[in-house]
């Protein structure tokens, strides 16, 4: 793919909004329907434009109104916040105290930078291939959960466009959760706790609770490539150290412990650093280091209920488990990266994940703005012409459908076909048990 030239952005906005946008199904999303009176035309949409002018609290009465706007601004970023009590636009001549959040889909925002402190490739804004990994995992995890454990139905996973994901839950109920239920499924969802001061940032106990072990089962299929093959985690004196750091200093000095190796009054910490010596793979030191574990187990069973298969769960927990964003999750106001929107710095479309394909997403293969403008250019004449005769909204469709963002737009339909599926079969219970009455 082409590289993306900032400088070109402005313009290629400009087609983007006019011809390329797929402001129709965005429509249908946010409008859930039409059930509630006033749910589109009371939510909040938020611009940054050019030079970082930021414009919040715009709202829209209808599809048309929103892509006046947006085309006549041609804004860099699009982020979308609650629904409110009244019209976000208005929010200035409404009593003091008045206006207030009432709605808004659960969110979480995955950001690789929070993952700095144990991915050996990359760091900031940076990714590639070996880091993606991360988000995958996280995909996994986070989904599962929110379907099985919660019981949610519509998870909308979306691409960044630079160094994450997001996820929006669409569910009718979980719109309407308080900040403090967020918060709580939030809590449930976080197990890597703890700044840049601290080394260790998981801790289980003894009872390993259902969704723990079923994270696991989901890292032990990416942990061996993953870890310690594209991530060589154990591959240096430094990264091995970083490792050690995390076992308990009590068993790493148990005198019964050490002394049992060889005979050696030298503690387990300065046995492993020999042996990974002896050892250069990854994959060799973690089979030790795990063996070593497991003996650790077998001596402190009696005594300390810190080991176990949980001392090498809780490091595969801190190198692998998502880390979420609890502000951005709790807070009924606070605003998120709409999808379809470009980042300004990649030129990448916030593209919906195809959760089937999840394993096969490349954020590489995104498209950019360039490159969708110029597959229009690719266009012939004859069809341009064709196109020019029919409707402006027609000409948009197929337009989109002729470049790379149409496979994406597919997954989001699909995403809307089930919520109409499921809003219908709501209506339809509702109205029988109306008649049971």
């Amino acid at each position: 793919m082409e590289a993306f030239d900032p400088a070109e952005l402005p313009e290629l906005l400009k087609i983007y909004y006019r011809r390329l946008f797929p402001y129709a199904q965005y429509y249908r999303w946010l409008n859930y329907g039409g059930v509630i009176k006033n749910y589109f035309q009371h939510r909040e949409f938020s611009f940054t434009l050019k030079d970082d002018i930021y414009i919040r609290y715009q709202s829209f009465n209808n599809q048309s109104d929103l892509e006046k706007e947006m085309q006549k601004m041609n804004p860099y970023k699009i982020d979308i916040g609650a629904v409110y009590s009244h019209r976000p636009n208005q929010h200035n001549t409404v009593k003091l105290g008045a206006f207030q959040a009432l709605e808004k889909e659960l969110v979480f925002d995955i950001d690789m930078t929070d993952y700095d402190d144990v991915r050996r490739c990359c760091s900031s804004a940076d990714i590639c291939y070996k880091c993606w990994t991360l988000m995958t995992m996280a995909i996994r995890i986070i989904d599962r959960a929110l379907k099985e454990d919660f019981g949610f139905k519509h998870c909308l996973w979306v691409y960044s466009g630079r160094r994450g994901v997001h996820c929006w839950v669409c569910d009718e109920s979980v719109r309407k959760l308080s900040s403090a239920v967020r918060s709580g499924i939030v809590e449930y969802l976080s197990l890597v706790k703890g700044g840049q001061d601290i080394k260790k940032k998981v801790h289980l106990s003894e009872k390993i609770h259902p969704f723990v072990r079923k994270s696991i089962n989901i890292i032990n299929k990416y942990f061996e490539e993953y870890a310690l093959v594209d991530q060589d985690i154990l591959g240096n004196k430094e990264s091995c150290n970083k490792i050690l750091a995390l076992v308990p200093e009590n068993i790493l000095s148990q005198d019964h412990f050490y002394s049992m190796f060889l005979n050696s009054p030298s503690p387990i910490y300065d046995e492993l650093q020999q042996i990974f010596q002896k050892h250069n793979s990854s994959l060799q030191r973690w089979e030790h280091l795990k063996e070593y574990l497991k003996k650790a187990k077998y001596l402190n069973d009696s005594k300390n209920d810190k080991c176990g298969p949980w001392l090498e769960w809780e490091i595969m927990l801190q190198y692998c488990f998502p880390r979420l964003d609890i502000n951005v999750s709790k807070g009924i106001n606070h605003l998120l990266k709409s999808p379809f929107s470009v980042h300004p710095k990649t030129g990448r479309i916030s593209v919906p994940i195809d959760l089937q394909k999840v394993d096969q997403f490349d954020p590489f293969t995104v498209p950019t703005v360039s490159s969708i403008c110029r597959e229009l250019d690719a266009i012939s004449t004859k069809e341009e012409k064709e196109n020019r005769a029919e409707s402006n909204i027609k000409h948009r469709t197929r337009d989109y459908k002729k470049t790379s963002l149409g496979p994406y737009i597919n997954i989001f339909e699909q995403f809307l076909e089930n919520l109409d599926k499921s809003r219908k079969g709501e209506l339809l219970k509702k109205s029988d048990l109306q008649k049971d009455f």
